[in-house]
């Protein structure tokens, strides 16, 4: 999830046994324990909360609705895509990302996950701007995805600056543990891509540990392969913000056995 910096306070950290619920937020677990940080950061502005009320509804596939499906029920690929070859994207921070990809390639449909309504509302504001249509937006936490996602299902993942967590203690939090690793390789198709980007370099270690047991082929194990983006990379602001402060971007890409 490209977010915000990360806290040790608990309240921030853990979902609270009783969240605020709003039309952005989505019910889960009590203190399940997360791979990103706050859901909320400033007050938003009118028209990024105009955005959420009026825009975010109609991006959010049927059966993923926050609220909607509360048994969990399967939702076929083909509603969120239309049939189109479907990507996920891991915590979009902002949406730079996502919007040039759904810009360059208006053949796949991609669904981005992303708690921190900050960012939902400022990617709310770049969907519209760039005019692009093959979006879908899910304002909450990837593994409600996973839980109602068919089998081999994404033709590509992105994981792009997750937050680092960077004490020892809480490396069981990152995403790159089996916990997440698990479904994600569920839900992707053998062949598909998954794309993971960090300044962080103990974070690359892990990945670079953890991913290919879950099932996938390391296609860029050399550093210097790794300090290389991809042709159709965009620069983001946690990108540029690590550059400022003198940290190395990594690009790791994995197959999907």
């Amino acid at each position: 999830t490209e977010g915000p910096a990360m806290t040790d306070d608990p309240a921030m950290t853990d979902d609270p046994a009783s969240p605020p619920q709003s039309p952005q937020t989505s019910p889960r677990p009590a203190r399940r324990p997360n791979f990103y940080g706050r859901t909320r950061g400033k007050t938003l502005k009118p028209n990024q909360r105009r955005r959420l009320a009026e825009d975010l509804p109609a991006l959010v596939p049927a059966g993923i609705r926050p609220g909607e499906n509360p048994a969990r029920r399967p939702v076929e690929a083909a509603a969120i895509s239309g049939g189109a070859p479907l990507w996920l994207e891991v915590g979009f921070g902002a949406g730079e990302h996502m919007v040039h990809q759904a810009a360059r390639n208006p053949g796949v449909k991609i669904l981005g996950c992303e708690p921190f309504v900050n960012g939902v509302a400022m990617a709310l504001g770049k969907i519209a701007a760039a005019g692009v249509e093959n979006v879908r937006i899910y304002p909450g936490d990837v593994r409600d995805i996973f839980e109602v996602l068919p089998d081999a299902c994404i033709a590509r993942a992105f994981l792009l600056y997750p937050d680092p967590w960077p004490k020892a203690r809480h490396h069981r939090r990152r995403f790159v543990t089996p916990q997440y690793l698990a479904p994600l390789a569920r839900v992707m198709a053998p062949g598909a891509e998954f794309r993971v980007a960090s300044d962080i370099a103990d974070y690359i270690r892990q990945t670079l540990e953890e991913v290919p047991p879950a099932g996938f082929a390391c296609l860029t194990p050399h550093e210097a392969e790794q300090r290389q983006p991809w042709p159709d990379w965009t620069r983001t602001r946690y990108e540029a913000k690590a550059l400022r402060e003198g940290r190395t971007p990594r690009y790791v890409t994995f197959r999907r056995d």
